[in-house]
């Protein structure tokens, strides 16, 4: 049989043990989980805290800038018939004491004809309205720095010009200050979100930690159990999502009680079932030695091979109900006419000689169906012979095949004595033989029917034979494949 399974790749055999160990613990595939989700959530944090820092030292900084910027521009003077600036240098050492480096200014008239101060600052990227600053940053001397820009009409046009004119201030410092700044900030964010984290870590492996202590002690429960211990496991005090899997633990100990208990009582049934022929056996030897006449010893010898056909029989039927409790299933796909017309030519010979008329009614067509043909087998062959041994001589005896679209049905019927109706519902339990049955048994034939039956999960029926005659016992199987067909009966004796 040819394998689909894809071979497993060299990353999947390194990946192997961490696998392994993801799979073995609830708490790890929690951690695999949640801990990618706080990191992605600390990478995010640690984003928004640093543009949050930007922000917010170009938001201080430049209120610093636009301040000397408006000092500057409350310097300006037109008095002259030009353009004066009266700039202390107090004011401006404290500018630069304010910004801890270097700062720059530049006054001019916006066509460029009068300029005062540091005329290489940058020029703001966009057009200046008036009475607007823009901030914006730049390199002055191959040093970057924030200029802070701000333009506004003069009250007095220089040089008599007749069309108003507007003044320009810029005032730059240089970064030093507004990165330390920015650095602080966002050193404590870092600080602060990497102790969120941990914390965060902490309580969630605890919560975990208080969350499982449910499942150890459960463990311990049934860890301190004794072995024979099938008692259910208690509900109080666990938590809701624990009850199912303390349901199903019940559910499995009920199974496990209950076949253990079936199979202490088979073991007692089948030893008190065995002690009586053995028993009987053993008298018939000691009686047998004692014997001098070879008539009678003849007699006995017939009688001890007649109980030990019957012993063997016995514990043979008993294997096979222990097989058919107990074994793995191994379905096959059977024909069930097959099958039936198989059974029937194994059991003429023995119905010939005990005088009985046996015959087979089935379909001429195939019905498939999966079922284990050996424990079939032993079943049908258990619900023939007490058929022929109980109904006596000049029986009939019939197994009738029938079938539909989900099931097909075994049914041995005879016309026998069959059994009284307040013993019909009893039929089919372990070592039961009616009150009224005068031929010797285990009692175990309709059993293993039974058991076989709901093995495959059908049903065993008994009930009363064709007008009210003798006994019907019908073996009930699911099938599948099968499309519905036209069931001809026929009756034919097997010769």
């Amino acid at each position: 049989m040819t394998s689909t399974r894809p071979a497993a790749t060299a990353a999947d055999k390194s990946l192997g043990p961490v696998l392994l160990w993801i799979r073995g613990s609830i708490r790890r595939k929690l951690l695999l989980v949640l801990l990618p989700g706080l990191l992605l959530v600390f990478s995010a944090e640690l984003w928004l805290a640093s543009r949050t820092a930007s922000e917010a030292a170009d938001a201080a900084y430049d209120r610093s800038l636009l301040g000397a910027v408006k000092s500057i521009d409350s310097s300006i003077s037109t008095a002259s018939g030009g353009l004066g600036v009266e700039l202390p240098y107090r004011m401006l050492k404290f500018f630069e004491l304010t910004a801890n480096g270097q700062v720059y200014y530049r006054v001019a008239t916006e066509d460029g004809l009068v300029e005062i101060g540091s005329s290489e600052l940058p020029l703001p990227p966009k057009p200046l309205l008036t009475g607007i600053p823009q901030f914006h940053e730049g390199v002055y001397f191959g040093e970057p720095v924030r200029v802070g820009s701000y333009a506004r009409e003069l009250t007095t046009p220089l040089a008599g010009q007749s069309t108003p004119q507007r003044v320009v201030v810029q005032v730059a410092e240089t970064l030093e200050a507004r990165t330390d700044f920015r650095r602080g900030l966002i050193l404590n964010s870092v600080a602060r979100d990497f102790l969120l984290v941990a914390v965060a870590t902490t309580l969630f492996g605890l919560t975990i930690a208080w969350a499982m202590r449910p499942l150890a002690r459960m463990r311990q429960d049934v860890e301190a159990r004794a072995p024979r211990d099938l008692t259910p496991m208690r509900s109080e005090g666990v938590p809701a999502e624990l009850l199912p899997l303390v349901g199903a633990i019940n559910h499995h100990i009920q199974r496990n009680r209950e076949q253990t208990e079936a199979r202490r009582q088979f073991v007692d049934d089948a030893s008190h079932q065995l002690r009586t022929p053995l028993t009987t056996l053993a008298t018939q030897v000691a009686y047998a030695q004692r014997a001098a006449d070879p008539v009678a010893l003849r007699t006995v010898m017939d009688n001890i091979r007649q109980q030990l056909d019957e012993t063997i029989r016995q514990t043979n039927q008993m294997l096979s109900l222990a097989k058919a409790d107990s074994a793995a299933p191994e379905l096959e796909t059977l024909d069930a006419v097959v099958l039936a017309e198989d059974m029937v030519r194994r059991w003429w010979p023995v119905a010939r000689e005990q005088g009985v008329d046996l015959g087979l009614q089935a379909p001429d067509a195939k019905l498939r169906f999966q079922g284990e043909p050996g424990l079939l087998k032993e079943a049908l062959s258990n619900l023939l012979h007490n058929a022929i041994r109980h109904g006596g001589t000049g029986c009939h005896v019939t197994l009738a095949v029938v079938a539909d679209t989900e099931t097909v049905r075994f049914s041995v019927v005879d016309d026998g004595p069959g059994l009284p109706a307040d013993e019909l519902a009893r039929a089919g339990e372990r070592f039961f033989r009616g009150h009224s049955v005068q031929v010797q048994g285990s009692g175990l034939g309709l059993a293993i029917a039974r058991t076989v039956a709901q093995r495959h999960g059908g049903a065993l029926q008994v009930s009363g034979g064709p007008e009210g005659r003798g006994l019907a016992v019908s073996i009930t199987l699911a099938r599948a494949g099968e499309t519905s067909m036209s069931l001809a009966s026929g009756y034919a004796g097997i010769p």
